[in-house]
């Protein structure tokens, strides 16, 4: 079997590069020819643990390739992903302009039955939208299939997701598109992943669900954090007692400073904007969006009080990406934070270990540090954002010695609180 991915962003790569890790050939197409050329030179855009050596493996065997050439990608495939990007407009919904014309230009280059596949995060009623429009394109009597395939890849984890994943969605009206996509996902029948046959329109609905309910689920152990912040009881004692129970479940029990990525912000609005589209509430998720961004505003009072106000204090921070093994910015709970400290007349002496170049374009007015004890060299306090590994096991005798005052404001609970106290440092944590 061939397929065609359209985009070579998050999702198209990691789809394309560990499909053709199944066998398949995969073209991937993009309209950006630098991007292009650089993949072609084994150079890859994106960071995420693995991913260049399944790219140089599958490219050696000949199984994947890149390319601007839309046109004889899908002529030669019988299966053609959509996976380019859908940002969010101001209001919430997604833009869909860059699908759009994918649709268009795959429209004009179809020359036999082929199944088309919808990867990207797209508002419900799309795979109708599809059919539709390249029907009206496309000469009359040619056949096409149309299906949803959601992603639910986790960044710094995506090579494992796609390779062992809990379930595929694989949503179609069509039974020939549904066998086409149970074909492509074979390999997995393997190892029994379940394969999640739905419509068109519930697959792309799930999407949004399920991201919008893992949201909450973070979003609601942080407040029970900030109760337990007032009672003075540990967050980390309540979220064992729930999450034992197997209802509820233990993952996505980790208090914070608030969810972030290119994923949970983006669909928990969208989610709400499909709902006023169909006149359905959701009072859930729009508390969920409003607390998240209350979340991280509540971490700025933990650091002022630790080092009693923010007027001329030098804040050592460690982390800047939105979550570990990753260099994604995109709504990062840390841009908010920095900018607050900023405001509020501190210096930002930040490390990440990938995420420094890629801050450059969310942040301002920060210094870059070249490891994690130089950014915190004379700080007032050293400040935990994102929870690297290598920020888990630090020389706590030299972090003592390199601050300007033993201070530690925990925002991703790294570090046990009684350990750290008894180590001499004033420390404060979420929930703990």
């Amino acid at each position: 079997m061939q397929i065609a991915v359209i985009g070579t962003g998050y999702v198209g790569l990691v789809s394309g590069a560990c499909f053709a890790e199944f066998g398949i050939h995969v073209t991937c197409v993009d309209v950006d020819q630098t991007k292009i050329e650089k993949l072609n030179n084994n150079i890859i855009p994106i960071y995420e643990p693995g991913l260049d050596q399944i790219v140089e493996k599958n490219v050696k065997a000949g199984r994947l390739e890149f390319t601007t050439d839309l046109k004889s990608a899908v002529e030669k495939s019988q299966v053609v992903f959509f996976a380019v990007g859908t940002p969010p407009k101001d209001d919430g919904s997604p833009d869909m302009s860059y699908y759009m014309q994918a649709a268009e230009d795959v429209a004009s280059a179809m020359n036999g039955y082929k199944v088309l596949v919808t990867k990207s995060t797209v508002p419900v009623g799309t795979g109708n939208l599809l059919r539709k429009f390249v029907t009206e394109r496309i000469p009359s009597g040619m056949e096409f299939g149309v299906a949803s395939n959601p992603e639910f890849l986790r960044e710094g984890a995506a090579i494992e997701d796609f390779m062992h994943p809990d379930r595929v969605v694989i949503g179609s009206n069509e039974e020939r598109a549904i066998e086409v996509m149970k074909e492509l996902y074979r390999p997995l029948y393997l190892i029994e992943t379940p394969i999640v046959i739905t419509s068109l329109e519930a697959a792309e609905l799930t999407k949004y669900a399920a991201n919008a309910f893992l949201a909450t689920k973070i979003t609601f152990i942080n407040e029970v954090a900030n109760l337990c912040d007032a009672i003075g009881c540990d967050v980390h004692d309540v979220a064992r007692g729930m999450g034992m129970d197997n209802r509820i479940g233990r993952k996505f029990l980790h208090p914070g400073p608030g969810y972030g990525g290119s994923c949970f912000p983006k669909d928990t609005r969208a989610l709400t904007t499909v709902a006023d589209q169909y006149g359905v509430e959701t009072r859930i998720v729009d508390a969920v969006i409003e607390a998240n961004e209350l979340q991280r505003q509540a971490m700025i009072p933990k650091i002022e009080k630790l080092v009693g106000g923010l007027e001329g204090k030098k804040i050592g921070m460690l982390g800047l990406s939105f979550k570990p093994e990753t260099d994604d910015m995109r709504e990062s709970p840390a841009i908010d934070i920095i900018h607050k400290l900023i405001e509020g007349g501190s210096t930002v002496r930040a490390y990440d270990p990938v995420a420094m170049d890629e801050s450059k374009h969310y942040i301002s007015g920060v210094e870059y540090a070249v490891d994690e004890y130089d950014a915190i060299r004379d700080a007032d306090v050293m400040v935990i954002v994102t929870e690297w590994n290598q920020f888990r096991a630090l020389d706590m005798e030299k972090v003592r010695s390199l601050l300007k005052s033993p201070k530690i404001a925990d925002l991703r609970n790294v570090y046990e609180p009684a350990d750290m106290r008894e180590l001499g440092f004033e420390y404060v944590g979420v929930g703990r």
